[in-house]
């Protein structure tokens, strides 16, 4: 029984593989990204970039995300993007940030200059 479970393990692994990117920058909390995707309307497809703030970040092999944080015409919109997904063409850091803390959330009760990260120097 046990066997059998690592085995299934062991190829579920094998196949999440061919699905891993190699060319994802490394991304940390306070990072202001750029990410160019794939979006289809219909049977056409074009390539939407979004900007925002990395509030957040889940680490698990294929299955790792960061939520974005931006805002549109004085409204906080938050996305949760899925790194390895094949939709995401590129990601591009424009900024880094330093921040103290893993998870960003306070920054959804703020608004206009209160909002600001102390830029970090690359």
């Amino acid at each position: 029984m046990i066997k059998k479970l690592k085995q299934k393990i062991n190829l579920i692994n094998k196949i999440e593989q061919n699905y891993i990117k190699d060319d994802i920058p490394i991304i940390e909390i306070g990072d202001t990204i750029k990410i160019k995707k794939v979006i289809q309307e219909g049977n056409k497809e074009r390539i939407q970039i979004s900007e925002g703030v990395v509030i957040s970040k889940n680490n698990s092999q294929i299955n790792q995300t960061i939520t974005v944080r931006k805002t549109v015409q004085n409204i906080g919109v938050e996305r949760i993007y899925l790194l390895h997904s094949p939709q995401i063409i590129e990601i591009e850091i424009t900024r880094k940030s330093k921040v103290r803390r893993s998870k960003l959330y306070y920054l959804r009760n703020r608004s206009g200059k209160s909002t600001r990260l102390k830029q970090k120097l690359m």
